[in-house]
């Protein structure tokens, strides 16, 4: 017997080549959310074609475990609903093959996709980071091309602000050029006017050369003693017709040392961040050692300055001392100010402490929880690629619907609903508001909770997504209904009787009137009649009936007026009018509770009040109908 048959494989190549694209998708879609990120820190820079190279490729990497899981929900989801739109899975289904059976291959490959997502996470995953966010610093701290724009003061050269009224971008040359530099501090600046300049880069690109043409250039004389806070400051006027200015520029790209991110706990696999937790745990239960023994020395302090050893004997002490209101009132003014005093110096000297003491341990305990978080996180994104395929794929089973319009809504609206119950439970861990095992494991538990539910409904054929099902829910709740949409028949056997049908009709019409008298409908109902001793009205059923049986009848008409008719006639609800549910014990509870009791009665007045109206309106379509067929009897007995 074999162990994989050729359904399997048939089903495993269509996912396998599914999860292919819309791997790429999510990829690509996943770079590009980062690269806008990182836009204005690579426009301008001069940057090389292997650079922007190496940062895209470093920058693939690391979304590659965040892309995993939404293309197995994508690929799972566009599966599935393929095949139940193109009957497939209902074929295998009426084989005698359960959803459990036809998912089974598909299972084994999440785990082995889930599998290669940890390994990756835990191997290429740090590395990628590292250098991703080694060369993205880099690329960061890279001083910018220089491409001065005209009529705004460019201010990207250290110590400088240039501004240019016209460019000529064929030859370089600058008109109209104002200079404002304080590269040797603020109390050393100048201001240059000048006609024209040209700025050019040096040979090793470590300097620039501004040249400037027929200007002048105003500098403070009293820098040294710092005139410029007094109103009057005296300065240098100095006129050039040529001038030249060395400015310190580092316009080459130097890569920061992979050390300076080693803390980074993204950047380690699961070994390096247990020897992480561990150091940093030592050091954490150390410090807490260290607060501990000096807050101990000082209350030993203390104890020895009130000539006692220790803490119960102060105490004892304290307790055969006269009440403190009573040592309060018999103190002077001066002593009581003094006392004051000297009870808020040492409630600030202890709070200052608390807080330095808070700041010290605050970041090493947000690392510690950094890095527990990472540590969890290599298992939660790797096991959301198994989850998110036991959300996907009996969801396409339940939708039935392939292609790339619903699924892609579908996996978007669940990937952003995980996406936001992932980063609030990571925050909420990350300041130590939850546990890192309830903030990591939460989305987790969730997507676990919706993949048993969804699994459940699609194996027992559920209409949980069944849009006819809620919508008739709703229009029940709201109090609509329906109407009539009854199509002309393509085989009729029997025509109507319209010979005793205008008679049957004028019934219809007169019980229609008698039960306007009898069933005071205009009333307002009794409250008790309603939720406790409901019962059935007789001329309502009566009155269903016999509708019901003339519209049988009428739609068996070859005439398009007459079903036009029959379509217009209201469908009567017989209990509608008289109790809310058909459970008496629910009758009861809705009665009790007497805010939901008075809107359910409300509603069943308003029940009342449109049968009434329904009434009428079966008088009026009666008188129509009848009308209709006198007609066509007598133009028949005319043309005859």
């Amino acid at each position: 017997m074999k162990i994989i048959k050729k359904l399997d494989i048939y089903i495993i190549k269509g996912f396998l080549l599914l999860f292919a694209g819309t791997f790429f998708i999510c990829l690509f879609i996943f770079v590009l959310q980062f690269l806008w990120m990182w836009m204005n820190n690579l426009i301008g820079k001069g940057l090389t074609i292997d650079l922007l190279g190496k940062f895209f490729w470093y920058s693939s990497l690391t979304v590659i475990p965040r892309s995993m899981p939404l293309a197995v929900l994508l690929a799972s989801l566009i599966s599935f609903g393929n095949l139940g739109e193109h009957f497939e899975l209902l074929s295998m289904k009426s084989a005698g093959i359960p959803l459990l059976r036809i998912l089974a291959p598909l299972v084994f490959v999440s785990a082995l996709i889930c599998g290669a997502s940890f390994i990756f996470q835990n191997r290429v995953s740090p590395y990628a980071t590292r250098e991703l966010s080694r060369l993205a610093w880099s690329m960061k701290q890279k001083s910018p091309e220089l491409d001065i724009p005209e009529g705004i003061f460019y201010s990207e050269i250290p110590g400088y602000n240039l501004y240019v009224e016209h460019k000529d971008r064929e030859t370089g040359m600058l008109y109209g050029v104002m200079v404002y530099t304080n590269a040797n501090g603020y109390n050393d600046t100048q201001i240059v006017l000048a006609d024209s300049a040209r700025l050019q880069s040096t040979a090793d690109k470590m300097h620039l050369k501004l040249t400037l043409w027929g200007g002048e250039r105003f500098r403070n004389m009293d820098a040294q003693q710092g005139s410029m806070l007094r109103a009057n400051v005296p300065y240098m006027r100095e006129s050039f017709v040529q001038e030249v200015d060395i400015i310190p520029f580092d316009g080459n790209f130097n890569l920061m040392d992979a050390d300076l991110f080693s803390h980074n706990a993204q950047t380690k696999n699961l070994g390096e961040i247990q020897t992480s937790i561990d150091s940093l745990s030592h050091k954490t239960d150390s410090a807490s050692h260290a607060i501990y023994n000096n807050i101990l020395l000082w209350h030993m302090r203390k104890s020895l300055a009130a000539g006692t050893k220790d803490s119960l004997a102060i105490i004892k002490q304290a307790q055969d001392l006269p009440p403190f209101d009573s040592l309060y009132l018999a103190l002077r003014d001066e002593q009581r100010i003094k006392a004051w005093k000297n009870a808020v110096n040492r409630a600030e000297s202890m709070k200052a402490e608390c807080e330095f003491r808070a700041l010290e341990t605050g970041d090493r305990n947000l690392n510690l929880r950094k890095h527990r978080i990472e540590w969890y996180k290599k298992f939660t994104l790797s096991l959301a690629c198994l989850l998110f395929f036991f959300v996907g794929a009996p969801l396409g089973a339940i939708i039935r619907k392939g292609g790339l319009g619903v699924p892609v809504v579908v996996s978007v609206i669940i990937f952003i609903f995980y996406y936001i119950v992932n980063q609030a439970g990571e925050n909420n861990a990350k300041v130590d508001v939850w546990t890192i095992e309830s903030g990591t494991w939460l989305s987790s538990l969730v997507l676990l909770g919706t993949g048993i539910f969804l699994t459940h409904k699609a194996n027992t054929d559920s209409v949980v997504f069944n849009i006819e099902s809620y919508k008739s829910f709703f229009m029940k709740l709201l109090g609509l209904r329906s109407s009539r949409k009854l199509d002309r028949k393509e085989v009729i056997l029997n025509d109507p009787d319209y010979e005793t049908l205008p008679n049957r009709l004028s019934e219809l019409s007169e019980y229609c009137i008698e039960c306007r008298k009898t069933m005071h409908l205009r009333r307002i109902p009794n409250y008790i009649d309603i939720f406790f001793n409901p019962g059935q009205d007789r001329h309502a059923v009566e009155l269903s009936d016999r509708l019901e049986a003339v519209i049988e009848e009428l739609h068996n008409s070859r005439d398009n007026v007459l079903l036009m008719y029959i379509n217009e006639y209201p469908i009567i609800n017989p209990s509608a009018h008289t109790r809310p549910f058909n459970s008496k014990r629910l009758n009861m509870i809705f009665g009790i509770v007497l805010p939901l009791g008075l809107l359910v009665y409300l509603r069943i007045w308003r029940y009342r009040l449109r049968l009434r109206l329904d009434l009428r309106n079966i008088e009026r379509i009666n008188n129509l109908i009848t009308a209709r067929i006198l007609k066509q009897k007598y133009g028949q007995q005319t043309e005859q």
